[in-house]
């Protein structure tokens, strides 16, 4: 049986094709930096490779099933075999029990300390969940951060959260815990002080336990500004009700925009309206309010149903003012959240200052 020999894809084809692959120039030159390799149809990498890339790009299963996919690969690479979503959904649940057979081997083997990380949330349906996370430094220094758990809980209780981070621990053989952060709640008080015995008893506890328990800085904050921002609670809520209206319509949408234009006020940022139980979107939200402070005034004078709708909630100068103070204060709070939230650089040694 003979092939076309000037078919570059023939299946008997074993010469290597040449490849050049871009390399980023760290000094931002226009010239374009590469290197030449060699390149081999290989069905399984280009498998795993897809694999790879619909865990990372947190694609759906069907994606390798869509028309623009395969229309894609009929042109780069005729000879790749598109593999179902079923037969994807089974490689990537090998890869999750490769890399957790990999993890727990780690932590078995290993001696460093790791920090647990874990809070509980409830679904709209009303499941209560909970999720724990281990950081811990590995042997090239490398800060890593790891979801080990996220199961179902019956309930946002000290002892059923106990329980389940016990079992979690015991699961992956964590003993060398160093700190368990968690939210300042009465409830964790409960289920720290648990799993303190419980450490203590293993006999890998630091400083008998003393450190253990660490509360979550970005709630304390949280607390903090939400009690806060009851003190001017009803200037927030004149400025909330004026975004609100403006954006209940395109038309006033638009009239807001043009008076913005009208009055030489440079279209920085758009109009927000805030989540009330997230602090950080009402410091959004009136920050870009007080920037369009006199637009508002000027929508006063000239739409009469801005007066009629919103009454004696029309924010006046006192609210104003009132609000660019607030605004001053929650910057604070907005940057520390911000700088205190990230996952893979430390954290703890940020907001001491």
């Amino acid at each position: 049986m003979f092939n076309c020999l000037k078919n570059p894809h023939s299946k008997d084809t074993r010469q290597s094709l040449l490849t050049f692959q871009a390399v980023t120039n760290s000094d931002a030159s226009p010239a374009t930096v590469g290197e030449l390799g060699t390149w081999v149809f290989n069905q399984e990498a280009i498998r795993k490779a897809l694999v790879e890339m619909i865990i990372i790009d947190e694609l759906p299963f069907r994606f390798v099933e869509g028309p623009g996919f395969r229309k894609f690969i009929l042109v780069c690479c005729p000879r790749f075999k598109i593999p179902s979503r079923w037969t994807i959904s089974r490689d990537i649940n090998l890869i999750y029990e490769e890399e957790r057979l990999k993890l727990k081997w780690m932590f078995r083997g290993n001696t460093q300390r790791v920090s647990i990380t874990t809070d509980t949330w409830t679904s709209i349906q009303r499941i209560n969940y909970m999720v724990v996370t281990a950081h811990f430094i590995d042997e090239e220094w490398r800060l890593n951060k790891k979801i080990i758990s996220f199961v179902h809980v019956t309930s946002h209780k000290g002892e059923s959260v106990a329980k389940s981070l016990e079992n979690c621990l015991l699961d992956w053989g964590i003993r060398n815990v160093y700190t368990i952060t968690v939210d300042n709640a009465s409830s964790n008080d409960s289920a720290l002080g648990f799993l303190k015995k419980k450490l203590m008893s293993w006999g890998t506890s630091t400083v008998k336990g003393k450190y253990i328990h660490m509360r979550c800085i970005a709630h304390i904050l949280n607390l903090v500004v939400q009690d806060g921002l009851k003190q001017c609670d009803d200037s927030v809520k004149k400025v909330r009700d004026a975004v609100r209206y403006v954006r209940s319509s395109p038309a006033r949408l638009k009239k807001f925009k043009d008076l913005s234009e009208w009055l030489g006020i440079e279209k920085k940022s758009s109009l927000c309206l805030d989540v009330p139980t997230r602090w950080n979107s009402t410091y959004l939200m009136l920050q870009s309010a007080v920037f369009y402070e006199k637009v508002f005034y000027s929508l006063e004078e000239s739409d009469s149903s801005f007066k009629s709708d919103l009454g004696d909630s029309i924010p006046n100068f006192l609210d104003w003012e009132s609000v660019k103070s607030l605004v001053n204060l929650l910057k604070c709070f907005y940057d520390m959240t911000i700088r205190i939230s990230g996952s893979l650089y430390v954290t703890s040694n940020t907001f001491f200052f």
